[in-house]
């Protein structure tokens, strides 16, 4: 898959790109909705002898304008997002550059400057795309926005449990700790990659050493509590428990909240090692124990609790 970074105003010449079918959309996620989109982008293109392409933007549109006091954080930062329509066997992929400047762009700029001069020939988007300045392009009128230079097709609504999925949806199942109903909505469990550092190194001392996960800030990190999870390291899969919080048991003022993976069968070194961690079930919320010794039967527990689910999941 070619990447390509577009600025405005438009930094490409239309003649380097073959004619395309193109997915429009954010794409926070790719879950299944968005992978209904962007696999019609390409059936299109295998369909009509074209090209498949995805145009995402960077960064969230809310961060430029102004609906977020804060950074955003993603189901899919960037680098994910990039992976997973990878793996969808996609052509190209745009990464509009998002600023207050391309935000003002006409619904019929958007498309003259971002659609037709990018030699797309079918687009698709899902029912509730929109484009253009305050977002008044809609699917409705994308017909007359076409200028007929191309043709087009609406996905309509994707739906779990009678309702929408999205990437709304999806981020409150996160934080509200729901990751075992979330392949339901992505076709994958949640994950998040980051990098091992050095702790307190107060696991070892107890007999569950622990790889301290520095994850990166623009992930949606689960609540505080004890989860079943993998991870990855070095392209192989491990089980382990994870404990996300501030360690009340021994840190009565810790303001950095902490993400520890005890991993199952596994004595190896890997500070500094970029590692993902899978997040399959949530065990128990985070509490405070009264000495060491609850504290390592608790674990022991969450242990034996989280080998149970993954071998109830073998069977």
């Amino acid at each position: 898959m070619e990447v390509i970074k577009l600025e405005f105003p438009l930094n490409i010449n239309k003649t380097e790109i073959p004619p395309l079918s193109m997915a429009l959309g954010y794409f926070d996620g790719v879950h299944l909705g968005h992978q209904k989109v962007i696999l019609e982008a390409k059936k299109q293109a295998d369909q009509r002898g074209l090209s498949s392409a995805v145009m995402t933007f960077d960064p969230h549109p809310s961060v430029v304008l102004g609906k977020n006091e804060k950074h955003v954080q993603y189901i899919t930062p960037l680098s994910d997002k990039i992976t997973l329509i990878e793996e969808l066997g996609i052509d190209y992929l745009f990464i509009v550059h998002f600023t207050g400047d391309f935000a003002n762009l006409l619904p019929q700029e958007f498309i003259d400057q971002y659609v037709i001069d990018l030699n797309v020939k079918h687009v698709v988007a899902g029912f509730d795309f929109s484009y253009g300045r305050m977002g008044k392009g809609t699917m409705e009128i994308l017909p007359f926005h076409s200028r007929e230079k191309f043709t087009f097709t609406i996905v309509e609504k994707y739906t779990s449990g009678d309702e929408k999925v999205s990437s709304t949806r999806i981020r409150q199942y996160i934080k509200n700790g729901r990751t075992a109903e979330l392949p339901e909505l992505l076709g994958r469990f949640y994950s998040t990659a980051g990098i091992v550092v050095h702790g307190d190194k107060r696991g070892r001392t107890i007999g569950f050493p622990t790889a301290n996960v520095d994850t990166k800030d623009a992930y949606i990190l689960p609540p505080t509590g004890v989860y079943a999870v993998k991870i990855k390291i070095d392209e192989i899969w491990y089980e382990g428990v994870c404990n996300v919080g501030y360690k009340p048991t021994f840190n009565n003022d810790a303001l950095r909240i902490s993400v520890e993976v005890h991993i199952f069968n596994f004595e190896e070194t890997i500070y500094d090692s970029e590692v993902i961690i899978e997040w399959h079930q949530y065990l128990r919320k985070e509490q405070k124990f009264s000495g060491i010794q609850e504290l390592v039967t608790q674990i022991e527990k969450d242990k034996q609790n989280a080998i149970e689910y993954f071998n109830k999941r073998l069977d």
